[in-house]
């Protein structure tokens, strides 16, 4: 019989956990962004998590992961061939689009690159729960008046992103 590895990764709650948020059918420039995101975030320490899909989310997945990062995938459903490479662990929630709730209350604080309405929604959520959100390149929201909405700190790099969603000296938002 072999003996099973008990090593666990270092997944101490000190750790912060930063959801990247963007759409399913993205630009090249949106997933260039969110490779270079999770290539950040990963180098931080940060765990990531994402929809474990195409898109924004496969890009963020294939960044941190290959700079040795641990991403989660937060799945809307329980399809186990529709998952993106660089996954670390992935929850099948089976929930559809209320799995962004989940995705949301899992994160101390969103990115978001992009926009879809699945993105706004996710937008929406972490704003609705006080959590820091940073845009990149994301949703511009307009109140009843057409009064912009301060939904987002909006970052022009994703280092700077990465940096405000971290709380770290440096991050500029515009």
């Amino acid at each position: 019989m072999t003996a099973v590895p008990t090593a666990t990764p270092d997944l101490a709650p000190s750790r912060p956990q930063i959801a990247v948020c963007g759409p399913r059918d993205c630009t090249a420039a949106e997933s260039d962004r969110a490779r270079e995101v999770g290539r950040l975030l990963a180098e931080a320490g940060a765990v990531v998590f994402c929809g474990g899909g195409a898109g924004v989310m496969a890009a963020v997945a294939e960044g941190a992961s290959g700079a040795g990062g641990f991403v989660v995938g937060i799945r809307p459903d329980a399809d186990r061939g529709a998952v993106c490479p660089g996954l670390s662990a992935v929850v099948y929630t089976n929930l559809g689009e209320a799995r962004n709730a989940v995705l949301v209350a899992s994160a101390d604080a969103v990115i978001v690159i992009g926009g879809s309405w699945g993105t706004l929604s996710e937008l929406a959520l972490a704003r609705h729960r006080e959590l820091p959100v940073v845009s990149l390149g994301g949703w511009s929201i307009l109140d009843a008046t057409g009064t912009p909405v301060e939904a987002a700190l909006v970052a022009p790099t994703p280092r700077a992103a990465v940096d405000l969603a971290l709380g770290r000296p440096g991050g500029r938002a515009t």
